[in-house]
């Protein structure tokens, strides 16, 4: 790069001005929905959130989907069986996915599933035999919207396996979190009092002591939810899927830091606005909690 080019670039970028007043720049962009231009493809990195933010949306639902729908009846069950078999072999076995490389984790999966009984595709959202227009981003609408036969199975074929893969860590941490809330309203004075009026387990364990627990499980499932964006980092590139991870890898490695900025910010904001709306939902699980 020849010195005239180079400061052509940093007069293009702002990178001549003081630091300060690129930094006040950049709040003011922020506040009016300007995140910038990305330096590999020149253009708005806000249209490109947009464009990606769909199939990471979609992911992430379903492996929060799957990791809630599993993660807290382990956690039950290992909380009233507490020290059986059962609990025990949850236990570990969370500990063990908590543990597990997201991508070693996928491997295994990729060469059992895909290679060994070929259940399930290796990479994409969905198979190269069918095409059609984006509607709205997010795949298993667009190929039901479609019409077209086998696109909708194709779509959720591809989804299961990176839906599993992503929702290892999260599921884990929903399990243990779970077992916790219930083991600690399980010793208190009322369920005991419960089940001396009569009540049956059954409705001890869902009307008394699990609506109770809800709050620290609600609030563990929040915690999940960067586990989630950084686990979509690795997952989307590991599949080949077009998201918001796989596009944050390739602007690191591509040293776009317009991206990379806008990426942090984003992910920061939609973790606040998921911390405003578990507050919100405390006051739906407990009467007592007022905002």
């Amino acid at each position: 790069m020849s010195p005239e080019r180079y400061q052509d670039l940093l007069v293009q970028f702002g990178y001549n001005r003081p630091i300060y007043i690129q930094y006040f720049d950049y709040v003011w962009r922020l506040l009016q929905g300007d995140f910038g231009l990305s330096i590999s493809t020149k253009r708005s990195v806000l249209q490109e959130f947009l464009t990606l933010f769909p199939a990471t949306l979609e992911l992430s639902s379903f492996a929060m989907l799957f990791a809630i729908s599993v993660g807290v009846p382990a956690g039950i069950f290992a909380a009233v069986r507490r020290g059986s078999w059962f609990d025990q072999i949850t236990m570990g076995v969370a500990l063990t996915g908590y543990s597990m490389p997201i991508f070693w984790w996928g491997l295994l999966l990729i060469i059992f599933f895909s290679g060994t009984l070929q259940w399930t595709p290796v990479s994409g959202r969905i198979s190269l035999l069918y095409f059609f227009e984006p509607v709205t981003g997010f795949m298993l609408i667009d190929s039901f919207l479609s019409g077209q036969k086998g696109a909708f199975t194709s779509a959720v074929q591809h989804l299961i396996l990176p839906s599993i893969v992503l929702a290892t860590i999260p599921l884990a941490v929903i399990a243990r979190q779970t077992r916790s809330a219930m083991l600690e309203v399980l010793s208190e004075d009322y369920v005991r009092t419960a089940r001396a009026k009569g009540l049956s387990e059954l409705s001890v364990l869902f009307s008394h002591v699990l609506r109770n627990a809800l709050v620290p499980i609600l609030t563990g499932v929040v915690v999940v939810i960067p586990l989630l964006f950084m686990g979509s980092l690795i997952t989307e590139s590991f599949f080949s899927i077009p998201g918001l991870g796989s596009y944050t890898i390739d602007a690191i490695n591509s040293q776009d830091f317009s991206i990379v900025r806008a990426m942090v910010f984003l992910g920061s904001v939609l973790y606040i606005l998921g911390l405003i709306l578990t507050d919100i939902s405390y006051t739906w699980v407990d009467p007592r909690v007022r905002l």
